[in-house]
């Protein structure tokens, strides 16, 4: 019997860390988008199987953090830093199966900060505060589901025009006409070293920023309303960077390289969390319709690519995902310049949640395919 393996590694990775904190490299127990990219892998897992321990699961983690009158221990909404949305998107779970108030005014807190979270001229949420006029890829996943359900499940669907300006406004300003694939970043007061003076942009390709933009449109578009004017026009730039993706995919292994377009230039190295978000984007866009079947056959040997590649079954009987890039930006201190020698120099390590969420949930969508 074949091994389903969004289910082998969903409980490989609880049994190993009953808690998302208990992972050896988070430093300290604080709300951060990382939790957040598993209890949002394990929602579609109940979802999918039904099985009430992951929905325990998301919960005591959420619990953690989520206090009876809906504020969040160690999130600060001064900071404005995006990244600090995403672990909200499990409180709509939450508060539907439970009917506990917390989880919804927890929520409303995070609207909260992106009511008055600092913007572009036209309306582009900055990355943080600390990153001055700067739009990342990355930004929109953190921020544009959690946004979109939202707008949903709370009937605010002036929101949604907010959600498709963030979506069109990053790809417009990021999009390589060569390649047709996104720069990382985008600066738009040109005063960052890593940016261009003419673009803004950052120098080059990373794969897993261009994930995190695949996975938000593919999960946006479960929310955004069929009748919304600018639906077709964001099915139609996700249909369009599907084709630049596959069209840097790796021939042989069918996962995709840490640099995307520099293949096999010296360093450069196939990378998991980047492959496994192309995988799932690429998978669920077909499953829904917006992609064809170019886009499933790329998925299943992304897929494939990762199983024979990356994942590792240790001598207790767990299971792992190898070849995860540990994190990469842009700025700050010491200064990340956005070069190809920086990409390359971070190091890699397994079962990063950037990585395995994406992987389990790649895993659902190819086997709602083989049935």
């Amino acid at each position: 019997m074949s091994t389903v393996w969004s289910v082998a590694m969903s409980e490989s990775f609880m049994q190993q860390y009953p808690l998302v904190s208990d992972m050896p490299f988070q430093k300290r127990r604080c709300w951060n988008y990382e939790n957040g990219c598993i209890l949002t892998a394990f929602e579609h897992m109940w979802r999918t199987t039904g099985d009430d321990r992951y929905l325990r699961y998301i919960q005591e983690n959420m619990d953690l953090f989520v206090r009876e009158d809906g504020s969040i221990d160690t999130y600060s909404l001064n900071e404005y830093n995006v990244d600090m949305i995403n672990q909200g998107k499990s409180l709509f779970l939450l508060y539907e199966q439970t009917g506990q108030d917390k989880y919804r005014k927890a929520a409303e807190r995070l609207v909260t900060q992106l009511k008055g979270h600092p913007r572009t001229r036209e309306g582009g949420l900055w990355h943080k505060k600390i990153y001055p006029f700067q739009m990342w890829l990355d930004g929109v996943y953190m921020t544009s589901p959690f946004l979109a359900q939202y707008a949903q499940a709370y009937d605010e669907p002036e929101w949604f025009d907010d959600i498709a300006n963030e979506i069109l406004l990053m790809e417009r300003v990021s999009r390589s006409p060569h390649t047709g694939l996104l720069y990382h970043g985008w600066d738009e007061s040109r005063e960052e070293r890593w940016s261009d003076p003419v673009t803004g942009c950052s120098p080059h390709f990373w794969g897993r920023a261009v994930g995190w933009y695949m996975m938000a449109i593919v999960d946006v578009l479960d929310f955004l309303p069929e009748d919304h004017s600018q639906r077709g026009q964001i099915i139609g730039i996700f249909h369009r960077l599907s084709k630049a993706i596959v069209r840097v995919q790796d021939e042989e292994s069918g996962l995709w390289y840490q640099v995307m377009d520099q293949g096999s230039r010296e360093g450069n190295y196939l990378e998991a969390s980047g492959s496994a978000m192309f995988t799932y984007a690429l998978a669920k866009g077909a499953n829904q319709g917006y992609l064809e079947g170019w886009a499933l056959d790329a998925a299943l040997r992304g897929h494939e690519g990762l199983v024979a590649r990356y994942v590792e079954k240790d001598e207790d009987g767990s299971l792992h995902l190898n070849g995860i890039c540990s994190v990469a930006g842009l700025g700050n201190t010491p200064y990340r310049d956005g070069s190809y020698e920086y990409y390359i120099s971070e190091p890699t390590r397994r079962d990063d949640p950037k990585g395995f969420a994406p992987f389990v949930l790649a895993c659902l969508e190819i086997e709602k395919r083989q049935g």
